[in-house]
């Protein structure tokens, strides 16, 4: 099982992201939040088509500060069901992987 993870969230303004972002990473359950504004969701939320603007942070982090971080982002982020895609990284480079761990160790 790998122990270094990508997880995606989207949430619906820039702010959001950013705080959201900044608390991850100063709390250390993640090493590095990306940003990407301004992409266009489609999706259906209890029956209704929506056509959204969100923005999607890719957050890098480890398997060890998933949960909790899975828990944070519930609790910092305002949709009812935010979200929270888990994704082994199978491989990087290593220099990176271990900057990773070590931005994420307590």
């Amino acid at each position: 099982m790998s122990k270094h993870y990508l997880i995606l969230s989207t949430i619906d303004s820039k702010e959001g992201a950013e705080q959201i972002a900044h608390h991850l990473v100063e709390e250390r359950l993640a090493a590095c939040v990306n940003i990407i504004p301004d992409m266009t969701s489609v999706y259906k939320w209890k029956g209704t088509l929506e056509h959204t603007t969100e923005n999607l942070l890719v957050i890098k982090s480890t398997q060890e500060r998933l949960p909790r971080l899975i828990e944070r982002i519930k609790e910092l982020h305002p949709y009812e069901l935010p979200e929270v895609i888990a994704l082994p990284i199978e491989d990087g480079y290593p220099p990176y992987l271990d900057w990773l761990v070590s931005e994420t160790t307590e």
